[in-house]
Protein backbone atom coordinates (compact mmCIF):
# COMPACT_ATOMS: atom_id res chain seq x y z
CA UNK A 1 0.00 0.00 0.00
CA UNK A 2 1.51 3.68 -0.78
CA UNK A 3 1.28 6.26 1.59
CA UNK A 4 0.18 9.71 -0.20
CA UNK A 5 2.74 12.22 0.03
CA UNK A 6 0.71 15.62 -0.13
CA UNK A 7 3.67 18.07 -0.61
CA UNK A 8 3.38 18.42 -3.62
CA UNK A 9 -0.31 19.30 -3.78
CA UNK A 10 0.47 21.88 -1.03
CA UNK A 11 2.93 22.74 -2.91
CA UNK A 12 0.42 23.33 -6.37
CA UNK A 13 -1.99 24.92 -3.73
CA UNK A 14 0.54 27.14 -2.82
CA UNK A 15 1.38 28.89 -6.23
CA UNK A 16 -2.31 29.67 -6.64
CA UNK A 17 -2.39 32.16 -3.95
CA UNK A 18 1.44 33.26 -4.88
CA UNK A 19 -0.26 34.44 -7.84
CA UNK A 20 -2.46 36.59 -6.72
CA UNK A 21 -0.51 37.75 -4.15
CA UNK A 22 1.65 38.91 -6.75
CA UNK A 23 -0.70 40.59 -8.98
CA UNK A 24 -1.61 42.84 -5.98
CA UNK A 25 2.90 43.60 -5.60
CA UNK A 26 2.97 44.64 -8.41
CA UNK A 27 -0.34 47.02 -8.61
CA UNK A 28 -2.27 44.46 -11.71
CA UNK A 29 -5.88 43.63 -10.97
CA UNK A 30 -5.83 39.46 -9.53
CA UNK A 31 -6.89 37.01 -12.20
CA UNK A 32 -6.53 33.18 -12.51
CA UNK A 33 -7.21 31.76 -16.19
CA UNK A 34 -8.77 28.62 -16.96
CA UNK A 35 -9.85 26.31 -19.43
CA UNK A 36 -13.31 27.33 -21.68
CA UNK A 37 -15.71 24.43 -19.58
CA UNK A 38 -17.99 23.88 -22.64
CA UNK A 39 -18.53 21.18 -25.33
CA UNK A 40 -17.58 23.39 -27.89
CA UNK A 41 -13.69 23.60 -26.10
CA UNK A 42 -13.31 19.71 -25.85
CA UNK A 43 -10.37 17.97 -28.23
CA UNK A 44 -9.10 14.58 -28.53
CA UNK A 45 -6.06 13.83 -26.40
CA UNK A 46 -3.68 11.37 -29.10
CA UNK A 47 -1.57 11.07 -26.21
CA UNK A 48 -4.32 9.79 -23.39
CA UNK A 49 -7.20 8.70 -26.15
CA UNK A 50 -9.87 10.73 -24.37
CA UNK A 51 -11.23 14.30 -24.50
CA UNK A 52 -10.08 16.56 -22.47
CA UNK A 53 -10.49 20.62 -22.92
CA UNK A 54 -9.24 22.75 -25.50
CA UNK A 55 -7.03 25.94 -25.53
CA UNK A 56 -10.03 28.22 -25.19
CA UNK A 57 -9.59 29.94 -21.67
CA UNK A 58 -12.07 31.80 -19.64
CA UNK A 59 -11.02 34.80 -16.61
CA UNK A 60 -11.84 34.77 -13.18
CA UNK A 61 -10.50 39.12 -12.64
CA UNK A 62 -11.33 41.05 -9.35
CA UNK A 63 -12.48 43.74 -12.59
CA UNK A 64 -15.91 42.47 -11.38
CA UNK A 65 -17.61 42.25 -7.69
CA UNK A 66 -18.53 38.46 -8.46
CA UNK A 67 -14.47 37.70 -9.73
CA UNK A 68 -13.18 39.39 -6.42
CA UNK A 69 -15.83 37.06 -4.30
CA UNK A 70 -14.82 34.16 -6.28
CA UNK A 71 -11.42 34.88 -5.62
CA UNK A 72 -11.31 35.25 -2.00
CA UNK A 73 -13.36 32.28 -1.65
CA UNK A 74 -10.46 30.29 -3.42
CA UNK A 75 -8.52 31.76 -1.02
CA UNK A 76 -10.58 30.33 1.30
CA UNK A 77 -10.97 27.62 0.01
CA UNK A 78 -7.07 26.55 -0.24
CA UNK A 79 -6.39 27.60 3.29
CA UNK A 80 -9.56 24.95 4.08
CA UNK A 81 -7.79 22.23 2.18
CA UNK A 82 -4.21 23.04 3.56
CA UNK A 83 -5.43 22.71 7.08
CA UNK A 84 -7.26 19.16 6.15
CA UNK A 85 -3.80 17.74 4.57
CA UNK A 86 -2.13 19.05 7.95
CA UNK A 87 -4.73 17.67 10.49
CA UNK A 88 -5.18 14.18 8.45
CA UNK A 89 -8.98 14.97 7.82
CA UNK A 90 -11.09 14.72 5.14
CA UNK A 91 -14.49 17.01 4.17
CA UNK A 92 -17.27 16.27 2.08
CA UNK A 93 -17.95 18.83 -0.68
CA UNK A 94 -21.52 19.99 1.27
CA UNK A 95 -19.75 19.94 4.81
CA UNK A 96 -17.21 22.38 3.22
CA UNK A 97 -20.20 24.40 1.43
CA UNK A 98 -21.85 24.51 4.79
CA UNK A 99 -18.42 25.72 6.30
CA UNK A 100 -18.23 28.07 4.31
CA UNK A 101 -20.49 29.94 6.19
CA UNK A 102 -17.74 31.14 8.41
CA UNK A 103 -16.18 32.55 5.64
CA UNK A 104 -17.73 36.32 5.94
CA UNK A 105 -17.95 37.92 2.25
CA UNK A 106 -16.39 34.87 1.25
CA UNK A 107 -19.11 31.83 1.85
CA UNK A 108 -20.91 30.61 -0.85
CA UNK A 109 -24.67 31.03 -2.13
CA UNK A 110 -24.96 27.73 -3.21
CA UNK A 111 -23.38 24.22 -3.30
CA UNK A 112 -23.16 24.75 -6.82
CA UNK A 113 -20.99 27.32 -6.62
CA UNK A 114 -18.92 25.77 -4.05
CA UNK A 115 -18.50 22.53 -6.30
CA UNK A 116 -17.57 24.23 -8.92
CA UNK A 117 -15.09 26.63 -7.80
CA UNK A 118 -13.43 22.64 -6.17
CA UNK A 119 -13.34 21.46 -10.05
CA UNK A 120 -11.58 25.29 -11.27
CA UNK A 121 -8.78 24.24 -8.31
CA UNK A 122 -8.46 20.85 -9.77
CA UNK A 123 -7.80 22.55 -13.41
CA UNK A 124 -5.82 25.06 -11.96
CA UNK A 125 -3.30 22.88 -9.88
CA UNK A 126 -3.74 19.51 -12.46
CA UNK A 127 -4.90 17.46 -8.91
CA UNK A 128 -7.87 15.81 -8.03
CA UNK A 129 -10.41 16.31 -5.83
CA UNK A 130 -9.14 13.32 -3.77
CA UNK A 131 -5.73 14.79 -3.73
CA UNK A 132 -7.79 17.93 -1.63
CA UNK A 133 -9.29 15.65 1.24
CA UNK A 134 -13.00 16.29 -0.48
CA UNK A 135 -15.12 13.89 -1.13
CA UNK A 136 -18.47 13.57 -2.29
CA UNK A 137 -21.91 12.29 -0.31
CA UNK A 138 -22.17 8.80 -2.04
CA UNK A 139 -19.58 6.00 -2.51
CA UNK A 140 -19.44 4.50 -5.58
CA UNK A 141 -21.42 1.78 -6.79
CA UNK A 142 -20.72 -2.12 -6.45
CA UNK A 143 -18.63 -4.92 -7.85
CA UNK A 144 -19.18 -8.73 -8.10
CA UNK A 145 -16.71 -10.61 -9.09
CA UNK A 146 -13.41 -13.04 -9.31
CA UNK A 147 -11.20 -9.98 -7.91
CA UNK A 148 -9.36 -9.41 -4.82
CA UNK A 149 -8.92 -6.14 -3.29
CA UNK A 150 -6.81 -5.11 -0.22
CA UNK A 151 -8.07 -1.98 1.42
CA UNK A 152 -6.83 0.09 3.69
CA UNK A 153 -9.49 -0.17 6.86
CA UNK A 154 -10.30 2.69 9.08
CA UNK A 155 -7.87 1.04 11.77
CA UNK A 156 -5.11 2.02 9.74
CA UNK A 157 -4.96 -2.17 9.08
CA UNK A 158 -4.71 -3.65 5.12
CA UNK A 159 -7.70 -6.08 4.96
CA UNK A 160 -7.95 -8.54 1.63
CA UNK A 161 -11.60 -8.60 0.32
CA UNK A 162 -12.34 -11.21 -2.56
CA UNK A 163 -15.71 -9.37 -4.51
CA UNK A 164 -17.59 -12.87 -4.93
CA UNK A 165 -16.58 -15.17 -1.69
CA UNK A 166 -16.22 -12.07 1.19
CA UNK A 167 -19.66 -9.96 0.41
CA UNK A 168 -23.09 -10.31 0.29
CA UNK A 169 -25.62 -10.15 -2.41
CA UNK A 170 -24.80 -6.39 -3.12
CA UNK A 171 -20.91 -7.01 -4.01
CA UNK A 172 -17.56 -5.19 -2.55
CA UNK A 173 -18.82 -1.37 -2.07
CA UNK A 174 -16.26 1.01 -4.29
CA UNK A 175 -14.95 3.64 -1.83
CA UNK A 176 -14.78 7.30 -2.37
CA UNK A 177 -11.14 7.05 -3.06
CA UNK A 178 -9.63 4.43 -4.68
CA UNK A 179 -6.13 5.53 -4.84
CA UNK A 180 -3.41 3.14 -4.34
CA UNK A 181 -3.05 4.38 -0.83
CA UNK A 182 -6.51 3.34 -0.16
CA UNK A 183 -6.88 -0.09 -1.96
CA UNK A 184 -4.46 -2.12 -4.17
CA UNK A 185 -5.72 -4.52 -6.69
CA UNK A 186 -3.89 -7.72 -5.45
CA UNK A 187 -5.67 -10.79 -8.51
CA UNK A 188 -7.84 -10.78 -11.08
CA UNK A 189 -9.15 -13.94 -12.51
CA UNK A 190 -11.83 -12.87 -15.28
CA UNK A 191 -12.20 -11.91 -18.90
CA UNK A 192 -13.92 -8.49 -19.21
CA UNK A 193 -15.95 -5.87 -17.34
CA UNK A 194 -19.64 -5.08 -17.62
CA UNK A 195 -20.31 -1.89 -16.08
CA UNK A 196 -23.73 -1.95 -15.81
CA UNK A 197 -26.17 1.43 -15.63
CA UNK A 198 -28.70 -0.11 -13.21
CA UNK A 199 -29.01 -1.84 -10.03
CA UNK A 200 -31.68 -3.89 -11.03
CA UNK A 201 -29.51 -5.19 -14.29
CA UNK A 202 -26.71 -5.77 -11.61
CA UNK A 203 -28.75 -7.72 -9.06
CA UNK A 204 -30.12 -10.26 -12.02
CA UNK A 205 -26.86 -10.62 -13.95
CA UNK A 206 -25.34 -11.49 -10.11
CA UNK A 207 -28.24 -13.83 -8.83
CA UNK A 208 -27.94 -15.53 -12.00
CA UNK A 209 -24.31 -16.09 -11.90
CA UNK A 210 -23.39 -14.55 -14.71
CA UNK A 211 -19.97 -13.31 -13.26
CA UNK A 212 -18.92 -16.75 -12.61
CA UNK A 213 -20.29 -18.53 -15.72
CA UNK A 214 -18.53 -16.02 -17.70
CA UNK A 215 -15.82 -14.71 -16.01
CA UNK A 216 -17.20 -11.50 -15.87
CA UNK A 217 -16.45 -8.45 -13.19
CA UNK A 218 -19.60 -7.53 -13.14
CA UNK A 219 -19.72 -3.10 -11.84
CA UNK A 220 -23.01 -1.53 -11.09
CA UNK A 221 -22.76 2.20 -12.14
CA UNK A 222 -25.58 3.41 -10.38
CA UNK A 223 -27.00 5.48 -12.98
CA UNK A 224 -24.29 8.45 -14.19
CA UNK A 225 -21.44 6.70 -12.64
CA UNK A 226 -19.40 8.92 -9.57
CA UNK A 227 -16.17 9.44 -10.01
CA UNK A 228 -14.17 6.52 -7.78
CA UNK A 229 -16.52 4.42 -9.69
CA UNK A 230 -14.63 5.71 -12.82
CA UNK A 231 -11.63 5.90 -11.57
CA UNK A 232 -11.95 1.65 -10.09
CA UNK A 233 -12.88 0.69 -13.39
CA UNK A 234 -9.91 2.30 -15.37
CA UNK A 235 -7.61 1.29 -12.47
CA UNK A 236 -8.93 -2.45 -13.21
CA UNK A 237 -8.76 -1.96 -16.83
CA UNK A 238 -5.44 -0.78 -16.79
CA UNK A 239 -3.24 -2.69 -14.50
CA UNK A 240 -4.94 -5.82 -15.31
CA UNK A 241 -5.27 -5.53 -18.94
CA UNK A 242 -9.09 -6.49 -18.67
CA UNK A 243 -11.46 -5.30 -21.29
CA UNK A 244 -14.22 -3.02 -20.08
CA UNK A 245 -18.46 -3.39 -21.72
CA UNK A 246 -20.87 -0.70 -20.75
CA UNK A 247 -24.46 -2.16 -20.51
CA UNK A 248 -27.21 0.36 -20.13
CA UNK A 249 -30.52 0.98 -21.62
CA UNK A 250 -31.35 2.31 -24.48
CA UNK A 251 -31.73 6.25 -24.40
CA UNK A 252 -29.33 9.21 -25.02
CA UNK A 253 -28.83 9.91 -21.50
CA UNK A 254 -27.40 6.19 -21.11
CA UNK A 255 -25.35 6.83 -24.08
CA UNK A 256 -23.66 9.82 -21.88
CA UNK A 257 -23.09 7.18 -19.65
CA UNK A 258 -21.09 5.16 -22.00
CA UNK A 259 -19.35 8.40 -22.92
CA UNK A 260 -18.49 9.85 -19.58
CA UNK A 261 -16.66 6.04 -18.94
CA UNK A 262 -15.25 5.83 -22.35
CA UNK A 263 -14.38 8.90 -23.58
CA UNK A 264 -14.61 11.44 -20.23
CA UNK A 265 -17.42 13.93 -18.97
CA UNK A 266 -17.30 17.30 -19.93
CA UNK A 267 -16.87 18.82 -15.93
CA UNK A 268 -14.29 16.55 -15.31
CA UNK A 269 -12.09 16.78 -19.07
CA UNK A 270 -9.51 18.26 -17.34
CA UNK A 271 -9.09 14.91 -15.73
CA UNK A 272 -10.06 12.74 -18.00
CA UNK A 273 -6.78 10.39 -18.34
CA UNK A 274 -7.35 9.69 -14.59
CA UNK A 275 -11.59 8.79 -15.02
CA UNK A 276 -11.70 7.44 -18.52
CA UNK A 277 -11.19 3.92 -19.87
CA UNK A 278 -10.42 4.29 -23.46
CA UNK A 279 -11.51 1.57 -25.47
CA UNK A 280 -14.65 0.56 -23.70
CA UNK A 281 -16.52 -1.09 -25.80
CA UNK A 282 -20.19 -0.20 -25.74
CA UNK A 283 -22.35 -3.71 -25.11
CA UNK A 284 -26.23 -2.68 -25.43
CA UNK A 285 -29.19 -1.72 -25.44
CA UNK A 286 -29.16 -0.15 -28.87
CA UNK A 287 -32.28 0.76 -31.13
CA UNK A 288 -31.39 -2.20 -33.53
CA UNK A 289 -31.86 -4.31 -30.72
CA UNK A 290 -35.37 -2.65 -30.13
CA UNK A 291 -35.83 -4.19 -33.69
CA UNK A 292 -34.06 -7.19 -33.21
CA UNK A 293 -35.10 -8.79 -30.61
CA UNK A 294 -38.81 -7.11 -30.43
CA UNK A 295 -38.36 -5.02 -27.23
CA UNK A 296 -40.78 -3.42 -25.26
CA UNK A 297 -40.82 0.63 -25.84
CA UNK A 298 -41.53 3.96 -24.72
CA UNK A 299 -42.28 7.34 -27.21
CA UNK A 300 -39.37 9.71 -27.18
CA UNK A 301 -39.79 12.48 -25.24
CA UNK A 302 -39.14 16.13 -26.45
CA UNK A 303 -35.97 16.47 -24.14
CA UNK A 304 -34.99 12.59 -25.34
CA UNK A 305 -35.38 14.00 -29.06
CA UNK A 306 -33.31 16.97 -28.31
CA UNK A 307 -30.70 14.65 -26.71
CA UNK A 308 -30.10 12.46 -29.65
CA UNK A 309 -29.96 15.79 -32.12
CA UNK A 310 -26.91 16.98 -29.70
CA UNK A 311 -25.17 14.03 -29.63
CA UNK A 312 -25.12 13.94 -33.89
CA UNK A 313 -22.62 17.17 -33.11
CA UNK A 314 -21.30 16.02 -30.08
CA UNK A 315 -17.24 14.46 -30.55
CA UNK A 316 -17.53 11.52 -28.56
CA UNK A 317 -20.03 9.96 -31.15
CA UNK A 318 -19.20 10.80 -34.27
CA UNK A 319 -17.85 7.24 -34.97
CA UNK A 320 -20.41 5.22 -37.66
CA UNK A 321 -21.63 3.17 -35.32
CA UNK A 322 -23.41 5.51 -33.15
CA UNK A 323 -24.19 7.95 -36.09
CA UNK A 324 -26.23 4.89 -37.69
CA UNK A 325 -27.64 4.13 -34.13
CA UNK A 326 -28.70 7.63 -32.98
CA UNK A 327 -30.23 8.57 -36.72
CA UNK A 328 -31.97 4.75 -36.26
CA UNK A 329 -33.37 5.88 -33.10
CA UNK A 330 -34.61 9.05 -34.11
CA UNK A 331 -36.53 7.54 -36.74
CA UNK A 332 -37.79 5.28 -34.42
CA UNK A 333 -39.18 7.44 -32.12
CA UNK A 334 -38.40 4.73 -29.37
CA UNK A 335 -36.26 4.13 -26.43
CA UNK A 336 -36.16 0.71 -24.26
CA UNK A 337 -34.43 -0.34 -20.47
CA UNK A 338 -32.44 -2.74 -20.02
CA UNK A 339 -35.36 -4.34 -17.87
CA UNK A 340 -37.61 -4.42 -21.27
CA UNK A 341 -35.58 -7.60 -22.32
CA UNK A 342 -37.13 -9.65 -18.97
CA UNK A 343 -40.19 -9.93 -21.26
CA UNK A 344 -38.39 -13.34 -22.46
CA UNK A 345 -37.99 -14.51 -18.76
CA UNK A 346 -35.70 -13.80 -16.56
CA UNK A 347 -32.75 -16.05 -17.60
CA UNK A 348 -33.21 -14.24 -21.33
CA UNK A 349 -30.41 -11.59 -20.38
CA UNK A 350 -28.07 -13.94 -19.21
CA UNK A 351 -28.43 -17.10 -21.19
CA UNK A 352 -29.05 -15.51 -24.47
CA UNK A 353 -28.89 -11.87 -25.27
CA UNK A 354 -25.85 -11.27 -23.31
CA UNK A 355 -23.91 -14.23 -25.05
CA UNK A 356 -24.89 -13.34 -28.16
CA UNK A 357 -24.32 -9.00 -28.05
CA UNK A 358 -20.68 -10.09 -26.78
CA UNK A 359 -19.84 -13.13 -29.61
CA UNK A 360 -21.32 -10.10 -31.83
CA UNK A 361 -18.64 -7.83 -30.80
CA UNK A 362 -16.17 -10.20 -30.49
CA UNK A 363 -15.37 -10.88 -26.74
CA UNK A 364 -16.47 -15.05 -26.87
CA UNK A 365 -17.07 -16.95 -29.53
Amino acid sequence: MVKKDYSDVIKKIDLVAKKIYNDFQESEIPYLNLPTRSKSNIRFDDKFNVWKYGKNTTERSAKSLDGAYMLLRTMYMTDFIKEMIKVNKSSTLREMYYISEGWDLAKFHSQQESNLLAEDLEVITSCMREDFKLRPEEDGARVIGNITIEEMTRNNTKKKIHCQDDVGDAGYSIPYNVEPEKITIKSVDADFIIAIETGGMFDRLAENGFDTSNRAILVHLKGQPARSTRRFIKRLSTEKNIPVLVFTDCDPWSYRIFASVAYGAIKTAHISEYLATPGSQYLGVTPSDIENYDLPTDILTKEDTNALKSELADPRFQDSFWKGEIKLQLKMGKKSEQQALAKYGLDYVTDTYLPEKLAEIGITK
